[in-house]
């Protein structure tokens, strides 16, 4: 059973829930402040947590099964836990019910909206992994999918909606999207072979990073208009410029010629630029604020 559970956690990239969690609660800080002048209670940080975990794990556990035959012939991903044999879809899918109740759990426990909502959440957590099979714009869905979760934080501690919490989600879909269209610059080759969709499969490489950086410029343009649309001062703005300046150091080093630092470009990278963005949000509103 341990076994197991180390397989299947290196299976979701359990370490990789860092790109949307900050963002989630930057989405339930900026609500809080913006709409009711608190900061979310500690309870309401735990229960986003648990739902970020459930959803993140449900989304990672449907795209390992739903892919799993795609996976087998990539040499890139041919030693993932269900192709080389480690786990059964059978007991993936047993995982990803268990996270499905998680996540239905603790939407309970927070507004009432969000039970109301979660239908919709689930819906992008199950089309994402079959639409590389039709549209090349599967990483824009990817975008729309990890993108709730700002904006579920936003709505978990306020029950409302507001123009700072769409912003800030198409922002995180365009980032999400962005750094997708980098990371699937690997699988060019593999994607046009077997006719996978992707923006570099029908683009090309180069296409497929000016896309990107079309897209994190977006990202770019959504963090500093979040300045001038909440309660944030310069605080923020510096957090904002900083991650600004990783989406741009993330294009300097990710070339159509070479490849090689894409994983350093994908975690690395974006997982600092969250962090950054939401550590500066949060000084900005609960040390300079006073909240």
């Amino acid at each position: 059973m341990i076994r197991k559970t180390r397989i299947i956690l290196e299976m979701i990239k359990v370490e990789h829930t860092i790109f949307a969690l900050p963002f989630a609660f930057m989405g339930a800080l900026l609500g809080a402040v913006a709409l009711e002048k608190r900061l979310p209670s500690w309870a309401e940080i735990g229960w986003i947590i648990l739902a970020m975990v459930g959803a993140r794990s449900a989304a990672m556990g449907l795209n390992r099964v739903i892919d799993r035959v795609i996976d087998a012939k990539n040499p890139r991903t041919a030693k993932r836990a269900i192709p080389a044999g480690l786990l059964r879809a059978g007991e993936v899918s047993l995982f990803i019910a268990v996270s499905f109740v998680v996540l239905f759990i603790a939407a309970s426990q927070l507004d009432p909206i969000c039970i109301k909502l979660m239908p919709i959440a689930v819906f992008f957590l199950v089309l994402y992994s079959y639409t590389k099979r039709f549209t090349w714009l599967c990483h824009v869905v990817l975008g729309l999918t990890i993108g709730l979760a700002p904006l579920g934080g936003w709505v978990a501690v306020t029950g409302h909606f507001g123009t700072a919490a769409w912003v800030l989600y198409c922002s995180v879909v365009c980032w999400l999207a962005g750094f997708d269209i980098i990371y699937a610059c690997q699988d060019f080759e593999f994607d046009r072979k077997e006719g996978v969709y992707s923006i570099p499969s029908r683009f090309g490489v180069n296409g497929g990073l000016q896309i990107a950086r079309a897209f994190h410029a977006l990202t770019a343009v959504g963090f500093i208009s979040l300045y001038w649309l909440t309660d944030l001062s310069w605080l923020y703005l510096i957090g904002a410029i900083a991650s600004i300046a990783i989406l741009c150091y993330e294009h300097l080093i990710v070339r159509a010629d070479d490849m090689s630092r894409v994983q350093t470009a994908f975690f690395t990278m974006n997982g600092t630029l969250s962090i950054i963005l939401f550590a500066f949000t949060l000084l900005d509103l609960a040390v300079l604020h006073q909240w």
